[in-house]
């Protein structure tokens, strides 16, 4: 934050402006997520749309499909939500010198990377 004395322009030091680098590092996490919830959204909306425009017109097929589009838009939202605590938890972390780790971020992510592999294949298992 800048003030204006004279003509001179004096710079207030504030406690996010010391750890520069790690906040510059906490927002490329923060966008890495935004990306990766994005892409998990795509995949489920290509699977969806390749399959409705294929000739095929199981009904099974047709839930599963769609179930897929459903969840991977809920886990999309999820992440994207879940990344923005946590950008903000580590914002703070970073100001008070703190440090957690984000064990139960990375094992949901987890978690959420092998839902989304068992509905494709799922998917893919059922078109014969």
């Amino acid at each position: 934050m800048r003030k204006y004395q004279g003509s001179e322009f004096s710079m207030n030091e504030t406690n996010e402006s010391k750890y520069i680098q790690q906040h510059l590092a906490n927002e490329r996490t923060f966008l890495a997520w935004i990306r990766t919830a994005i892409a998990i959204i795509g995949i489920g909306f290509l699977t969806t749309s390749l399959h409705f425009n294929s000739l095929q017109g199981d009904p099974i097929q047709d839930r599963i499909a769609a179930g897929i589009s459903v969840v991977s838009i809920f886990i999309g939202l999820t992440i994207i939500i879940g990344s923005t605590i946590n950008y903000y938890r580590t914002r703070k972390h970073i100001n008070t010198q703190t440090f957690v780790s984000a064990d139960v971020f990375i094992k949901m992510m987890a978690v959420v990377a092998t839902i989304v592999l068992l509905f494709v294949t799922v998917y893919f298992f059922s078109l014969n």
